[in-house]
């Protein structure tokens, strides 16, 4: 299985993400539901940190892909959802630092939308993926 960011001719790379991605060969799809900042007993961890809070999740989604067999440069599609755009901006920083921690230089096609609500209480940010696991 190979996958390959595509980045169109003349843009600028894009940060943090990848434009496109594209799977070639024998794989099967995972597709991860939304995670949120719940540590095991499902309490929420980092309250009103988007870091701590961005950190339990991108760990979330990562638990579920190596539990499929997976691991993280599997993931080929995520969509992250804060609750405030702004504290996702101020905790970029720390957010990158995770990110490395986890997936290194790894990006796979995103997107970020900023919600009105998470179903949870107390809930800053949910990340649900999609990975290709060959």
């Amino acid at each position: 299985m190979r996958i390959d960011a595509i980045h169109p001719e003349g843009w600028k790379p894009a940060k943090g993400y990848a434009n496109a991605i594209r799977v070639e060969g024998a794989s099967r799809l995972l597709f991860v539901a939304g995670q949120i900042a719940w540590d095991r007993e499902q309490r929420i961890v980092g309250p009103g940190d988007m870091a701590v809070q961005f950190g339990q999740c991108l760990e979330n989604v990562v638990a579920c892909v190596r539990a499929a067999g997976g691991e993280p440069q599997h993931v080929v599609r995520m969509t992250v959802y804060v609750t405030d755009k702004r504290a996702y901006i101020a905790a970029a920083r720390a957010i990158g630092t995770k990110w490395r921690e986890l997936f290194g230089k790894h990006y796979p096609a995103m997107a970020l939308v900023q919600v009105a609500d998470l179903l949870e209480e107390g809930a800053l940010v949910e990340i649900e993926a999609t990975a290709t696991i060959g």
